[in-house]
């Protein structure tokens, strides 16, 4: 049985009926807080379990970064006997969090309502497509689908894309995810003052909406509009990495201070210090695109260490531009501890992510426990639920519930 770890959410138990990334990051993160997370999952395990790479099946490598430190469960959710022992699990836990539709839920018979029949102080975290008041509510929803609802692909296309595109990465699950961690820290505090549970519904469109129309509803905002929608600096095709004289670097010269830095670092002979254009920030939004043209322009003028000394010398912001495999090497991240070495118990030498955060009072544990294997905990889990080890094994006969290492 895996150890709780250490942490501000220590004591916390967490009944994890999530798959794929929006509600595994989510939980993973409460992991990393202290939390004990339960992972229920159907005989065929979690999705992610089955993309790759992998050394093993049922071992992929995105599985295994959002899922360390859980103890995973396999129910049957349709079945009878299957549905009641989460119900079981469900009365030694403080939270209940899903990425199903609530409509599925109700029919499966976990729906808040009936989840609280038998634990009248849960937390019941429903990570959802859309709000639940509104006309898309039962809507299927994936994070391209929602990136594509709320204009990632619109942005990248005018950012610069020869057609729309989503962004190379899991956002909406991600953005997403965080939300449902601070539902869910901000209802266990609500409740250590109300005694009172209740459910959250968090919704991936109006997250996402949320996050992109803070930066981009732009002239939009007023009635009626006063210009079109979009950030000019984060829509300009010249935000990227500048090119140097002999690879990339990325710099952003970004206020007063570090103009006037930058401008003395690069002489006068450039003649930009009395350039109107780049005389206040308001001057510098207005012409953004000529503004890192000609920052573009000077940067390949010397190589990316000239320039690194220089703009260090300047307190001018720059960073390197990474890859994921420099991120695994990066000095700052190692120094930290949030990229480390591991060897998980089944698929052997890996890195590990540790959480982001620092406590002074009540720190996470730095190395995170390993992903298990599907059922890994099963036997374990439901004997603390109350089953005798002969109803176990009679919920193993009937196929509500499956443990590690027996076919399916």
């Amino acid at each position: 049985m895996t150890t709780p770890a250490a942490g501000p959410l220590a004591g916390v138990r967490v009944l994890d009926l999530t798959t794929v990334i929006l509600g595994p990051f989510a939980t993973q993160i409460l992991a990393q807080l202290g939390a004990e997370v339960i992972k229920v999952e159907t005989p065929e395990g979690d999705n992610m379990r089955h993309v790759g790479p992998m050394r093993h099946p049922g071992m992929g490598h995105i599985f295994l970064h959002a899922n360390a430190g859980k103890q995973s469960i396999v129910l049957d959710l349709k079945h009878p006997e299957g549905r009641e022992a989460a119900l079981k699990l469900a009365e030694g836990c403080d939270v209940l969090i899903s990425n199903v539709r609530p409509q599925a839920m109700q029919r499966l018979g976990l729906d808040y309502d009936a989840v609280r029949a038998r634990s009248p102080r849960i937390i019941h975290v429903s990570c959802c497509g859309f709000d639940q008041d509104g006309p898309d509510a039962a809507r299927p929803a994936y994070d391209d689908l929602i990136q594509g609802a709320t204009g990632i692909p619109w942005l990248m296309q005018q950012y610069g894309a020869p057609e729309p595109a989503y962004a190379p990465t899991t956002l909406s699950d991600r953005v997403t995810g965080l939300h449902a961690v601070y539902a869910v820290t901000a209802a266990l505090y609500a409740r250590e003052k109300t005694g009172q549970g209740q459910a959250i519904v968090v919704p991936m469109f109006e997250a996402m909406a949320q996050f992109v129309l803070g930066d981009h509803m732009a002239g939009l905002t007023f009635e009626p509009p006063l210009g079109d929608p979009g950030y000019a600096r984060l829509l300009t095709a010249h935000r990227k990495p500048y090119a140097t004289a002999d690879g990339m670097l990325c710099v952003l010269i970004y206020n007063d201070k570090h103009w006037r830095s930058f401008f003395a670092a690069i002489g006068e002979s450039e003649g930009l210090a009395r350039d109107e254009r780049f005389a206040t920030h308001g001057a510098r939004a207005a012409n953004i695109d000529a503004v890192y043209a000609e920052v573009a322009r000077i940067l390949r003028t010397r190589t990316t260490a000239e320039w690194q000394a220089l703009l260090d010398a300047a307190d001018v912001p720059h960073m390197p531009m990474n890859s994921p495999a420099d991120l695994l090497v990066n000095p700052q991240l190692r120094a930290t501890g949030f990229v480390s070495d591991t060897v998980h118990p089944t698929e052997g030498p890996m890195h590990a992510l540790a959480h982001p955060t620092r406590w002074s009072a009540t720190p996470p544990a730095r190395a995170p426990a390993h992903a298990p294997r599907l059922g890994e905990h099963t036997r374990a889990l439901l004997a603390q639920a109350g089953y005798s080890p002969e109803r176990i094994e009679a919920l193993l006969a009937q196929g509500a519930c499956r443990a590690a290492g027996e076919p399916t």
